[in-house]
């Protein structure tokens, strides 16, 4: 799959090729669903010179016996991944775990005539024993052996996992062939005229994501929202009047802090974006209140996994965003503290 989001990254990978300079390791990374699995399997693709055996395999589906790597349809490649069934217990693992990376890496030390792959996905899934196991092969890697290791969070990745991999970054996506390339995949499940430019901004350039959000629906859902919390930053005391949010106060903040990052990138490249409203708010806004905004909302978040009051908090957050246009000097919000 040629996605036109891609063609920096894979351009990369090619010189890599051609030069014949890949190295043992690569690290593949960028926002969730901006593609990094479609972009390893063109590389796999490419360097078996055989697409038809990666894209037969399916081994992000959910098996109901517990298993601690994957095997490909090609013999030389294996997959460990976050999610699998755990030995005597019918829980999935939320993370990688120690016993599949042992298996993963006793895998790719076996002598193989032909290139020995082993795909980790996603290794910011990996807990802290997992990654220190990793960490060995990586260091003393067999000839004739790649490892391709795929994270949405780098930062979640221990250092010496990441200075040992190459490291290839799939940008979030903005460009006409991106929107060429939704036109024309949405046209093909949608019949309604959407404004493509703003779907972008919407999922900050991640072209699957809007794909999902118009298939379930929460694309509309969360418009609603987006459309109300604008509304609160021009007209203040529209904020005394909204109701739809209890119940959801976690999504809510979740749709503050995508538009507080999307002004942020608007402000920062100095230019306008297909929300009218937020266009007026980050023209008067100071910079670094919206940074300090975007911190409150991000703690707020870690606190609606405890047992704070998210209704309370959500209304001070709230409060702030809509005088976010006219404050003098940025309040605490006391909760946070």
């Amino acid at each position: 799959m040629n996605l036109p989001w891609h063609a920096n990254a894979w351009s990369k990978l090619q010189k890599m090729i051609d030069q014949d300079h890949l190295p043992h390791a690569l690290l593949i990374t960028g926002a969730e669903k901006i593609g990094k699995f479609e972009l390893m399997q063109q590389l796999v693709g490419v360097l078996l010179k055989d697409n038809v055996i990666i894209r037969k395999d399916n081994i992000r589906e959910d098996l109901d016996y517990p298993v601690l790597i994957r095997r490909s349809n090609y013999p030389n490649m294996v997959y460990c991944r976050a999610g699998e069934m755990v030995e005597k217990s019918k829980n999935r693992s939320k993370d990688i775990r120690i016993d599949q990376v042992r298996v993963f890496c006793d895998a790719l030390n076996k002598t193989a005539d032909q290139l020995q792959i082993g795909v980790v996905f996603y290794g910011d899934q990996m807990n802290m024993n997992a990654a220190n196991g990793l960490l060995k092969t990586l260091e003393e890697p067999r000839e004739n052996t790649l490892i391709i290791i795929l994270a949405h969070h780098v930062e979640n990745l221990p250092a010496t996992i990441v200075s040992r991999c190459q490291n290839i970054h799939i940008a979030p996506a903005y460009g006409q062939q991106t929107c060429q390339w939704l036109i024309e995949h949405i046209g093909k499940t949608q019949n309604a005229d959407f404004d493509i430019p703003q779907l972008l901004e919407n999922t900050h350039g991640v072209p699957f994501k809007v794909l999902s959000e118009l298939s379930d629906g929460s694309f509309i859902h969360y418009q609603n929202y987006q459309n109300q919390l604008l509304n609160i930053a021009i007209n203040p005391l529209m904020v005394t009047q909204i109701k739809d949010f209890e119940g959801d106060e976690l999504v809510v903040l979740n749709c503050l802090q995508n538009i507080i990052i999307e002004g942020i990138r608007l402000k920062t490249i100095h230019q306008e974006g297909g929300l009218i409203e937020l266009n007026q708010v980050i023209k008067a806004v100071k910079f670094e209140f919206l940074f300090k905004l975007l911190d409150d909302i991000y703690h707020a978040i870690k606190l609606s996994k405890t047992t704070v009051n998210i209704k309370l908090l959500l209304d001070s957050i709230l409060i702030v965003w809509s005088h976010i246009v006219h404050l003098k000097q940025y309040p605490q919000i006391t909760q946070n503290a």
